[in-house]
């Protein structure tokens, strides 16, 4: 197996952190976005959407979407559990890790593409074939956002010792990546949410964290 990576990018990290928590390894191929590597020969000929992460398997099968290759992980290393143990964990971890996903990590990414230079044509992620310019106003409405992520964590974090419960899962990873990837748009978790902050230095704490 090999995996296209970008490791200043939060989706991809979402997939490492779940690989490194069950011990997997594989080779790894970092892809510049930054730099629009995405966008061009070779990598198109990888991904013709030109996304990151990609897993392309032994047989050449490829797929993106980091839920579609962490659901894969899944099922080939089932521990430690990270989408859940029952049906309602697993609803739970889909739940919340889709809110995470949409007002912390696609927020973030609204607030960074559409203020970033490198990204004054490509907005969106992927798109090779057509500009997509910056809409400056997006990036006051993905820090709102963001302030309503962060009420939300503050909220649940006070009942439970992660966002599911009492185990780690790929709701805590999603969050996690996104509170981390919002210091590039300098946001940081408020001082007054004590709940999500005991949450932060545990997942920080955490030897996947690193990955």
């Amino acid at each position: 197996m090999k995996f296209y990576d970008c490791k200043m990018a939060p989706n991809p990290r979402r997939a490492r952190i779940l690989m490194a928590e069950k011990g997997i390894k594989i080779p790894m191929i970092d892809v510049n976005i930054l730099d629009g590597e995405n966008l061009r020969e070779p990598y198109l000929a990888i991904n013709s959407r030109g996304l990151l992460p990609t897993l392309e398997l032994d047989d050449g099968t490829r797929f993106d979407e980091v839920m579609a290759i962490c659901r894969y992980f899944e099922e080939l290393y089932p521990t430690p559990n990270l989408l859940g143990r029952t049906p309602v964990e697993r609803a739970l971890v889909e739940s919340y890790q889709r809110k995470a996903e949409f007002e912390g990590m696609i927020a973030g990414s609204e607030a960074f593409r559409n203020k970033h230079e490198k990204f004054i044509d490509r907005s969106i992620p992927g798109g090779p074939k057509h500009k997509i310019p910056a809409i400056p106003g997006l990036v006051a409405r993905g820090r709102q956002t963001i302030e309503r992520f962060h009420e939300w964590l503050e909220h649940t974090l006070a009942k439970t010792e992660y966002l599911v419960g009492d185990s780690y899962s790929m709701a805590d990873i999603t969050a996690q990546c996104a509170v981390d990837f919002h210091k590039w748009i300098e946001i940081s978790i408020p001082a007054a949410n004590t709940h999500t902050q005991r949450w932060y230095k545990a997942v920080s704490a955490r030897p996947s964290a690193a990955a």
